[in-house]
């Protein structure tokens, strides 16, 4: 049979090579960086820092539903422990293998070490203020209260005290700290009481005093209990406060002189061999060296004895740098699961996902998508589409093959699910799983073995690389011909966070597209890579010297004086060569407008530097995930959605695919979207060179962008 062109590609095919003919990089034209100055970086981790203290911002922003004020301390607390697991993790590495080289921001890895080490204390301080000043008043207010063991009445401490001995007692085992026993293995990100003990009498030949952990069992009952109360009332005390309400029967023949909460944050990094016979195998016998890697991070409360502290530094083997006084409590990660109760009135309004109208009356949609380009804005429109695309793939006898790309799969995957079944109805059934998806690891591992049992091919992408691009392509056959179709995402194929992440879907048969997506397809699988592509931006090999080029671009239409611009949305902006060439680019006069959510190495508005370029950050309810690329072009704009922020490792370490939109009704939506978010004076904060930032206020009408996206979905739905 032959792959002849769709039903929309003999009207389209001469327009697409027009606008995407690919541009040579020609790296003499390059203008030194030594003319730039030295301090034109910032620090990547300091950045983040800062982006952290944004998510913690809309905890303290009193605009905010007070329940989803608590979720944005959990994010915050979430994001501080994995910050710790794997950046804190490779710097610590670095420290210890003495490594003085400084990063492009001049700092060498101690240095870099000690300013986070000051910043994080100054967070902790911060997040303990938010917590206490706004957080818990507000929750009294709206009628949740947060109670300790020493202010409840006597029938909630009667309620708590056959709760913990039904429940809670059976599970306790406490684990002595002296030489007689091995040191305790503390698990990663678990909390524990450090319990100080003295015998009530002392006996003979053996110590008075002793210490005891004890690991509080979150995992298994939740952080938080509800307490009986009247008046619809909504008392909660945390499960700590259980356990220390009941120390005294725990230890009867004991005195309790201490009781200290503590937290030891791992390096989540892995060591496998990815030249293994099995790189499955090996991946999932790794994942247990988390278990026993060495602290980056230890919470302890500030009222625990030095001595005591001593003893853990010896065992962990913790330098200062590792040493976090804190609090009574630990863990405000744990306030994802507060209340546990639904109160509409103290959240978000609903948002459900909106349907596209021209997916939803089409009978196929094969046939929607024949008859143009469809792009997907979620969380504002549904997600179902992509697995209603698996669907009717797995069930349709003309399809032939699907080959896919899984990055983070969701636990209960209807992706997944629907590519198993198109596998067990014959189809030639194509996965790549990246199992080296930080913290997706297990969740991937498990369904690789699932596709594999259901029939599908499963591969696990190219030695040294991750495979980070988000591309499923569907074969199938109409008629004696071949048509390829294809969805291509800034997101993972993940329904669970596609629910509250910010990206972009295409849903495209275009040939000049599909022909490079199974090229793209043929290098994974089989390292048959193109010798080039004309449309879409791959990394490692193409994506960086593509972007630059367009870069170089908009700077020589500037001087030429052509129109010239630049608008780029992304999570992050690190790698020094791109940040490089857009100094050089606004130099040149290019006016550049960038949406960084994330980490900014870049610093903006520096005069004689950067007077041309102009950041923003938003944090709101959604996550903002997508990657969008704008390129004046002289006045003939190109548009591109990406897997890849401008990384090193996205652009020199991973599969990455940057694709180019080509229909003019597509590229004013995003062109909409982009406005929209560029001129939002709510929730769009503007970056400035010394790593702070300051709402965009201006005199406009309110314009809040993620309101603004729903309401467009919402307007094309009841068009």
């Amino acid at each position: 049979m032959d792959v002849s062109l769709n039903k929309t590609e003999s009207a389209t095919t001469a327009m697409d090579s027009a606008s995407s003919a690919s541009i040579e990089f020609d790296s003499t034209t390059h203008f030194s960086p030594v003319l730039l100055p030295r301090d034109r970086f910032l620090n990547r981790e300091l950045s983040w820092l800062a982006f952290n203290d944004r998510v913690l911002a809309e905890a303290n922003d009193p605009t905010v539903p007070i329940l989803e004020r608590v979720k944005f301390l959990a994010i915050y607390a979430s994001n501080l422990d994995e910050f710790f697991m794997v950046r804190v993790a490779a710097l610590r590495r670095q420290i210890q293998a003495s490594i003085d080289k400084p990063g492009p921001d001049g700092l060498a890895p101690a240095e870099a070490m000690q300013r986070i080490v000051e910043r994080v204390n100054h967070s902790h301080e911060n997040i303990g203020r938010c917590f206490r000043e706004n957080i818990l008043p507000d929750l009294e207010a709206a009628g949740i209260s947060l109670l300790d063991e020493k202010n409840v009445n006597a029938e909630q401490r009667a309620h708590l005290v056959k709760y913990f001995n039904k429940s809670l007692r059976p599970v306790m085992t406490p684990l002595a700290i002296d030489p007689a026993h091995p040191f305790p293995r503390l698990e990663n990100k678990a909390l524990y009481f450090c319990v100080e003990l003295a015998r009530k009498k002392k006996p003979a030949n053996k110590p008075r005093a002793r210490l005891v952990l004890l690991h509080i069992p979150t995992a298994l009952f939740g952080r938080f209990v509800r307490l009986p109360a009247a008046d619809g009332a909504l008392p909660f005390i945390r499960l700590d406060d259980v356990i220390r309400l009941n120390l005294a029967p725990l230890f009867p023949g004991d005195i309790v002189m201490g009781c200290y909460q503590i937290k030891v944050i791992r390096d989540a990094g892995l060591e496998f061999d990815e030249e293994a016979p099995d790189l499955l195998e090996s991946i999932a016998k790794t994942l247990e060296q988390r278990r026993i890697a060495p602290a980056t991070r230890f919470l302890y409360d500030a009222e625990m004895p030095q001595r005591v502290i001593e003893m853990f530094c010896r065992q962990l083997k913790l330098s200062p740098d590792n040493l976090f006084p804190g609090a009574r409590y630990h863990s405000f990660s744990d306030f994802f699961q507060f209340p546990g109760v639904d109160i509409p009135r103290l959240q978000y309004p609903p948002m459900p996902p909106q349907p596209v109208p021209a997916l939803e009356k089409s009978p196929s949609l094969f046939a929607a998508i024949q008859e143009r380009d469809h792009l997907l804005h979620h969380p504002y429109q549904k997600f179902d589409y992509v697995i209603r695309l698996l669907e009717e793939a797995a069930n349709d006898p003309e399809v032939m093959a699907i080959k896919m790309t899984l990055y983070r799969v969701s636990p209960k995957s209807l992706v997944a699910e629907a590519l198993a079944r198109a596998a067990k109805n014959g189809k030639q059934v194509t996965v790549l799983v990246e199992l080296k998806a930080r913290f997706d690891e297990e969740a991937n591992i498990r369904w690789s073995r699932k596709l594999k049992d259901a029939g599908a091919h499963v591969i696990f992408g190219l030695q040294g690389l991750k495979t980070h691009c988000k591309l499923c392509l569907i074969v199938r056959r109409e008629g004696s011909a071949l048509h390829r179709y294809c969805h291509l995402s800034t997101g993972n194929y993940n329904d669970r966070t596609a629910q509250f992440y910010g990206d972009l879907g295409l849903l495209t048969c275009r040939e000049t597209i599909c022909g490079e997506v199974e090229g793209v397809f043929n290098l994974l699988t089989g390292y048959a890579a193109p010798e080039s592509y004309q449309h879409l931006l791959v990394a490692p090999e193409h994506l960086r010297d593509g972007v630059i080029a367009r870069i170089r671009r908009e700077a020589e239409n500037a001087k030429a004086g052509k129109p010239a611009a630049i608008i780029a949305k992304m999570n992050s902006l690190v790698d020094p060569e791109i940040i490089d060439e857009l100094y050089l680019a606004g130099r040149a006069g290019v006016r550049l407008q960038l949406i960084i959510r994330g980490i900014c190495c870049l610093r903006p508005g520096v005069p004689g530097l950067s007077d041309n370029i102009r950041v923003i950050s938003i944090v709101d309810r959604f996550l903002e995930h997508a990657r969008i690329f704008v390129f004046e072009n002289a006045g003939s704009r190109e548009y591109f959605l990406a897997s890849a922020d401008w990384m090193s490792r996205n652009l020199d370490r991973r599969v990455e695919v940057a694709f180019p939109i080509y229909d003019p009704a597509i590229q004013q939506q995003i062109q909409e979207m982009i406005d929209t978010q560029l001129n939002d004076n709510v929730k769009a904060r503007v970056l400035l060179a010394d790593n702070t930032c300051f709402i965009n206020c201006n005199d406009q009408p309110p314009l809040r962008a993620q309101e603004a996206h729903y309401e467009a979905a919402r307007r094309v739905n009841e068009k």
